[in-house]
């Protein structure tokens, strides 16, 4: 018989496509975990894994397995949780993707959820909206909350949440002159930390800074905020925030926050943010218990 252990490492190595990041996932050492593989693939008869000197990724038949195997934990793990719900608890692990952008509203969204569900522990995974629409329909996440556009259409329940709109985080010497707000082309003379340009809120604001025909002055780019709020702080540049981001944190000391303006056509300064949910039949409880939250929170 083949054990859910067994599916739980082989989702895991399709997931990182890495023998030691998925070892050290599943809390195993890496020749544990290789042994373990290879004991499933002479137990099926087959190879499931193209070897070399590292991941070559999986045969034909690994793929096959893999996508049975998604299926298979995920009824495993819908049928926990019904069990729980049966006795009238919601428990279980919920695994969301956020992109970075949005994980202010996602922090809100998962306390009031833990007010309602303390036995339910949430895994945020902050990434990308492309990672995030892979995952959901891979099945390696249960809900992503993400830019409505970069969802596919068919499979994935989506609820619309905000709108997202920016603000210019700038060090208070630097913008002493200003009033409450300031022109896109203006903040795009000034010293900025940006997000990365593979992250789907640089390309939004690309093309904003494209539409004014001004190319911004970017001096540093991350894959989260933390560093760019930190350099603001200290003086040395501006950066662009979500507002939603921008009102959890509060004030910030040695900075302020200028409303930005003057984005020519204002409805491409606005993006929507969803939440997007893989259809399943039944819905896991923890799934339909975050949905049940969020529907009570954007109200």
């Amino acid at each position: 018989m083949i054990e859910l252990r067994d599916l739980q490492l082989l989702t895991a190595l399709a997931r990182h496509k890495h023998f030691a990041k998925a070892a050290k996932d599943c809390g195993m050492s890496q020749p544990a975990f290789s042994m373990r593989i290879r004991n499933l693939e002479e137990k099926l008869g087959l190879s499931i894994v193209r070897r070399g000197n590292r991941f070559q990724g999986l045969t034909s038949e690994g793929e096959m397995i893999v996508r049975r195997a998604r299926g298979i934990l995920d009824d495993a793990k819908a049928l926990e949780q019904e069990v729980a719900a049966s006795r009238g608890q919601v428990t279980g692990t919920l695994m969301m993707g956020v992109v970075p952008t949005a994980t202010a509203f996602a922090a809100q969204v998962v306390n009031r959820l833990h007010e309602v569900h303390p036995r339910v522990l949430v895994h945020i995974d902050v990434t990308t909206s492309m990672a995030i629409q892979q995952r959901i329909l891979d099945g390696t996440i249960d809900a992503g909350v993400t830019y409505s556009d970069s969802v596919p259409p068919g499979l994935v329940t989506i609820t619309h949440l905000y709108e997202e709109s920016y603000v210019l985080l700038a060090p208070v010497a630097m913008v002493a002159h200003l009033g409450d707000s300031i022109s896109w082309q203006a903040a795009a003379a000034l010293p900025l930390s940006l997000l990365e340009p593979g992250m789907q809120n640089r390309r939004i604001l690309d093309r904003i800074f494209a539409g004014l025909a001004v190319k911004p002055e970017v001096m540093s780019e991350s894959s989260g905020f933390m560093s760019a709020i930190i350099m603001a702080r200290q003086g040395a540049v501006a950066t662009i925030l979500p507002r939603a981001l921008a009102e959890a944190l509060g004030e910030i000391t040695g900075t302020r926050a200028l409303d930005l303006v003057e984005a020519g056509d204002m409805e491409t300064q606005a993006r929507p943010i969803c939440l997007a949910c893989l259809q399943r039949t039944p819905e896991l409880t923890t799934v339909a218990s975050l949905r049940r939250v969020v529907a009570a929170f954007v109200q």
